[in-house]
């Protein structure tokens, strides 16, 4: 793949095609959850199921730190993620990441990422449309989940922020612990969304 042929140093790792995928592979990347599924309604609605698993996969580094995923819902997925509060280092290693791949993308066929001067990168789902940045934290609220969900999505609200399952978007919730994101894409500079995300989550 060109991401992992390309890429050096901490970006620098494996691309694990879904097709032909060894069982012990696909047993690993699920226990790190970061293996994608078919059966989405709204996904296979719209069509982006075509072909499953065709030309699908996952590019990960060795320290599962830096992950692209080809073709799960958009062409490609740049996810950069660690544990602990260092978010500034999770979006330093995002920035040379997307300019990694975007650099390896431009010189196997001469493209670049689909921008557009007004609505940003173009993705599958209109609600990305923007920057197409997600900042989020897994964090503990105890107290929240004793208020109730529907409190603590009005707070969120008020914040700029969604809260979520820490299963993803539609993988539902378990325990106090939820994942805090920016809820907008349009309009605003990813530093602009990651400090709303960090404002928010310290308030």
């Amino acid at each position: 793949a060109v991401v992992s042929t390309q890429s050096t140093g901490d970006l620098a790792g494996e691309y694990y095609p879904l097709t032909g995928m060894d069982e012990k592979v696909r047993q690993q990347l699920v226990d790190d959850h970061f293996l994608f599924m078919s059966g989405d309604r709204n996904l296979t609605v719209a069509g982006m199921e075509r072909d499953w698993p065709e030309g699908r996969g996952i590019f990960h580094n060795k320290e599962k730190t830096f992950l692209v995923w080809v073709n799960e819902e958009d062409q490609l997925r740049i996810i950069s993620m660690q544990k602990g509060g260092d978010v500034l280092g999770v979006f330093k290693r995002l920035a040379r990441g997307i300019s990694a791949v975007g650099d390896s993308v431009k010189a196997e066929c001469g493209k670049d990422f689909c921008l557009d001067e007004k609505y940003g990168y173009v993705h599958s789902c209109p609600t990305n449309l923007g920057t197409g940045m997600r900042a989020s934290v897994h964090i503990d609220l105890p107290g929240w989940t004793k208020e109730g969900v529907d409190k603590l999505k009005a707070r969120c609200e008020e914040l700029a922020l969604q809260p979520r399952g820490t299963r993803g978007e539609s993988g539902g919730q378990t325990g106090h612990t939820y994942d805090i994101s920016n809820k907008h894409r349009l309009g605003y500079s990813e530093v602009q969304l990651v400090q709303t995300m960090i404002d928010g989550v310290n308030t």
